[in-house]
């Protein structure tokens, strides 16, 4: 597996990441010992980066990484968030997300100091890799959470920062504090507004991106039939309604394109986002360790330029009826 630099601080890792939040039930039940042996397929497949945060499954997946790096720690390049409020106890400012809930966040630096030391008891490590901050709390100045994330790095606790679901601003307020390492927000062939609004911000400052979501939430595989009734996808409205058969529609010829590439939609949608530049690592995840040795075939596909023109056509920004998640 080819790798890749996330920021200038040295944080090298595969070029396509895992992300963990799947085996969470979100899209489906999962066995918790498949879930482990999941990530360990991945490990033995070559990818580094894998992916958790402390509030998927109130705390479980960041538990079930833990269990799946046990003797394996120097393979792994562990990144978890924090932010997300899942403990009744806490509080915290209220963040509407536009698909049907709100989310409470807590970027106090206080909550912030507990967050990592539970975080680091759950995976069972001495340092984390890449700790971002999940959301920015409406309530708290970024410049603040910042500070306590810094503290963590100087402390030896993590390795390396980084923010999710933020904007160009944010980024610019939260560089000088420390120096962010990856920006983790939703982006595929999907929902491309980032590469107008964020990506030369990030280029300028030496940030590294890491897409989640990069297949659409399953949609970009091709494989979205009808939802369980527990899926979390019935909440996006991109899902609902006669948006799911708008989409099927609109995305038909970009899969029949892989088709005609002999590729799976999965590894052209996964290919496009690493042509993109050096600087992404995309993480899907899935429950199947067959599907990440058919994520990882992406990492082998060269895309010539009249190629990459002809996806970007077929899925121009904006192609995909229904709100993302806070846009």
């Amino acid at each position: 597996m080819d790798t890749r630099l996330l920021g200038r601080q040295g944080l090298q890792v595969s070029a396509l990441g895992y992300g963990a939040m799947v085996l969470e039930g979100y899209y489906g039940a999962v066995d918790e010992a498949q879930a482990v042996r999941t990530i360990q397929h991945a490990l033995d497949a070559g990818v580094t980066l894998i992916d958790t945060a402390d509030a998927y499954g109130a705390g479980h997946n960041e538990g079930l990484v833990g269990r799946a790096i046990q003797g394996r720690r120097r393979q792994a390049v562990i990144a978890t968030k924090f932010g997300i409020v899942f403990d009744l106890q806490e509080t915290g400012t209220a963040l509407p997300t536009g698909w049907g809930f709100s989310l409470t966040i807590n970027g106090r630096p206080e909550y912030a100091r507990r967050a990592l030391e539970a975080s680091l008891r759950r995976l069972g490590v001495e340092t984390i890799d890449l700790w971002y901050l999940h959301y920015p709390d409406p309530g708290v100045p970024l410049e603040e959470t910042l500070g306590a994330m810094a503290e963590a790095v100087r402390a030896g606790k993590v390795r390396c920062l980084g923010l999710s679901n933020v904007t160009a601003d944010q980024v610019r307020r939260a560089h000088p504090v420390y120096p962010i390492s990856a920006v983790q927000n939703e982006y595929s062939l999907w929902r491309r507004e980032d590469e107008g609004r964020l990506f030369p911000t990030l280029r300028e400052l030496g940030v590294g991106y890491v897409p989640w979501s990069p297949l659409g939430g399953g949609f970009l595989a091709g494989a979205v039939g009808r939802l369980e009734a527990n899926d979390f996808r019935h909440n996006n409205p991109r899902y609902q309604g006669e948006n799911l058969a708008t989409n099927r529609d609109r995305f038909a010829p970009l899969l029949a394109l892989a088709q005609e590439m002999g590729l799976t939609p999965a590894q052209l949608a996964l290919a496009w986002l690493l042509h993109q530049g050096s600087d992404i690592v995309p993480i899907p995840g899935t429950r199947k360790p067959e599907r990440i040795d058919e994520n990882l075939g992406a990492a082998r596909v060269r895309l010539s330029p009249e190629q990459m023109a002809c996806i970007s056509a077929l899925a121009p920004a904006g192609l995909a009826q229904g709100r993302t998640l806070l846009e």
